[in-house]
């Protein structure tokens, strides 16, 4: 997978891991949907991953999705859902999970629905902003916007989603952990 998608990929699961820091959400299974904008070269990469998966001949197509999903990721037409288990203990110790990435959390301000989290992140290298507003402890709207350096181009991209609890059984899927420090 190519760099930016690499950053793609790490920017939405850092946007449906943010989830995690509101108090009042509810532990379980999540899917945060997201829609990611970037470059003009950014979106016609995302666009050539996606023609890839479905040239791809069904057992191999098949084989990517199970893989993808077996972390939780999934890739569709108006962009990709992300599914994450989140514990009754993340989210009491507002733990943010990250699937890719190295990405500390900075600037963390909570007023009333809406939290407002700053990032920075090594691998791959960008930071940003993320806005969530929490609208039931089964719901959140997020916006992030990001900065990122791929292979020596700054690009910048956004990302537009919506989370939503899907139940308390996480079934197969693990919950994610934070990096080690």
């Amino acid at each position: 997978m190519n760099k930016a998608l690499s950053v793609c990929f790490a920017l939405a699961a850092l946007c449906a891991a943010s989830g995690a820091s509101a108090q009042n959400l509810k532990p379980g299974l999540w899917e945060v949907q997201h829609k990611v904008k970037g470059s003009p070269e950014m979106e016609r990469q995302l666009e050539e991953a996606r023609q890839q998966m479905a040239a791809m001949p069904p057992e191999q197509r098949k084989q990517m999705e199970a893989m993808m999903a077996s972390r939780g990721v999934r890739m569709g037409a108006g962009g990709q859902a992300v599914r994450m288990c989140l514990t009754r203990e993340m989210v009491e110790r507002n733990e943010i999970p990250a699937q890719q990435g190295d990405c500390k959390m900075t600037n963390q301000q909570r007023t009333g629905s809406t939290l407002k989290v700053n990032f920075t992140c090594t691998n791959p290298p960008s930071s940003g902003e993320s806005q969530m507003t929490i609208n039931s402890p089964e719901s959140y709207a997020m916006k992030t916007t990001a900065t990122s350096s791929i292979e020596g181009r700054v690009e910048k991209m956004s990302v537009e989603g919506r989370g939503k609890w899907l139940g308390a059984d996480c079934g197969s899927l693990k919950p994610m952990t934070a990096p080690k420090k």
